[in-house]
């Protein structure tokens, strides 16, 4: 099923730039404006001029954002700055990082994935596109020829026998060595013998991949393979631009975290959020918890882990609707509910607590339309943050999600559905500029 091959990864070349932890940087889609000066500032090479370069008021079909990208990696390469690794390689990356106080590390294999039609079931997605993301990154793939940073995926090894031979390739010199300034730490090494990349593959052939981040990415790159066969004529399945960049992720792997995009809305008229509260006893049973308690946070959690599927209910909290308290939402009327979602939807789909604040709350309560989503809609992976932010008046009501497990991504993969936009964040993102695919 799933075909997964070492390429020339082009990296910065270490014996000209000696620090990478000041030129790499996020992935495209959480570089804000903000963020994207500062990075700029930060290291004249930093890759965040090829990742995600600068519009210019001045932009046209010539001169703009993604041709400016390519010029960059075309100018880097001939200066040394950049160079093409051979022989051919699969990377082996280890990402360290905390959370809530704990050290982890997510193990990483980063390859080039024979690209595969969505209908074959051997790449599958679990969450819904934009658009626009994904028009950025096609945008790319026509300017740059490459993948600049890569697909995170998970795949099975229940025997772990995958993974005894990754832990042998690590106990190496890894090629590259990062220490970011927040504490995360990367550590890379190039897979080149020819029979430990054998035993890889082997490993992998016989599943399917399932994309955690990147949808956008591997939408784009079938797009750009489609695009370019209707151009040309030809095709043989061996053109570079058949395989597209992914780090590939253990289902099992400790390091594997899963946030949940909490809801931040504002724009909500008085009259409108005034109501909202008996609207939403008309579907949910209503806990309320007191804000101020120090307990508050552990009664949350328990009453929103509390769920199993055999009780197959559904929780959320939502904080604004009252100064002093946390309500918690307990889904009363499953049948009600499924008549306010979309009817081709699966059943599991319509148990999700992202699909009933999406479609019930936002949209039909709400009113909330995707014309206005934009303008009113805010996402926060840190519900504390989140809570505080409507505290200070910066959004009106914020509904707290629970994490998504790594199985329920799986289980909705493999029963062809997809969770709604921004249900999962799989934590943290992989850096872009440890290496990348071009052809």
């Amino acid at each position: 099923m799933a075909e997964i091959r070492p390429f020339r990864g082009v990296r910065y070349n270490l014996e000209q730039v000696r620090d990478l932890s000041a030129v790499i940087c996020p992935p495209y889609d959480v570089i804000s404006p903000q963020l994207q000066d500062e990075l700029y500032r930060r290291n004249e090479s930093n890759f965040v001029r090829i990742e995600y370069n600068r519009e210019l008021p001045q932009d046209n079909a010539e001169d703009n954002r993604y041709t400016r990208s390519a010029g960059t990696i075309k100018r880097w390469l001939e200066q040394g700055v950049l160079k093409a690794d051979d022989p051919p390689a699969i990377y082996l990356h280890d990402h360290h990082f905390s959370i809530r106080g704990k050290r982890c590390r997510r193990r990483n294999i980063i390859a080039c994935v024979r690209l595969e039609e969505w209908d074959k079931m051997v790449i599958r997605p679990h969450e819904s596109v934009l658009s626009w993301a994904k028009s950025d990154r096609l945008s790319m793939l026509w300017a740059c020829r490459a993948n600049t940073s890569p697909i995170l995926a998970m795949y099975e090894d229940p025997a772990q026998r995958l993974g005894a031979l990754l832990a042998a390739q690590s106990k190496g010199k890894p090629a590259i060595t990062v220490e970011e300034g927040s504490g995360e730490k990367h550590e890379v090494w190039a897979v080149t013998q020819a029979d430990v990349i054998r035993e890889m593959q082997n490993g992998l052939a016989r599943q399917s991949f399932y994309i955690a981040d990147g949808h956008h990415r591997y939408d784009s790159a079938l797009t750009y393979r489609r695009e370019i066969v209707s151009r040309s004529g030809r095709f043989s399945g061996e053109e570079p631009y058949n395989f597209v960049m992914m780090s590939l992720v253990d289902f099992a792997d400790p390091g594997l975290i899963i946030l949940p995009p909490h809801r931040l809305v504002r724009g909500i008229s008085k009259a409108t959020l005034h109501g909202l509260e008996a609207q939403l006893g008309s579907f949910f049973e209503v806990e309320t918890l007191p804000i101020t308690s120090s307990t508050v946070w552990q009664k949350v959690d328990n009453l929103l882990t509390g769920i199993t599927p055999r009780t197959k209910k559904t929780r959320l909290a939502v904080y604004g609707l009252r100064d002093d308290s946390m309500l918690v939402l307990t889904l009363r009327d499953f049948a009600a509910a499924c008549q306010m979602m979309p009817y081709f939807h699966s059943e599991m789909y319509k148990r999700l607590d992202v699909s009933l604040v999406d479609h019930i709350i936002l949209e039909k309560l709400l009113g909330i339309t995707k014309n206005r989503e934009e303008a009113v809609l805010a996402y926060s992976y840190d519900r504390e943050d989140a809570v505080n932010r409507v505290r200070n008046q910066e959004y009106q009501l914020t509904f707290i999600l629970n994490p998504v497990k790594p199985e329920l991504v799986k289980a909705m993969a493999d029963a062809s559905d997809r969770m709604p936009r921004k249900s999962t964040y799989f934590y943290p993102k992989s850096p872009a500029g440890l290496v990348f695919y071009k052809w």
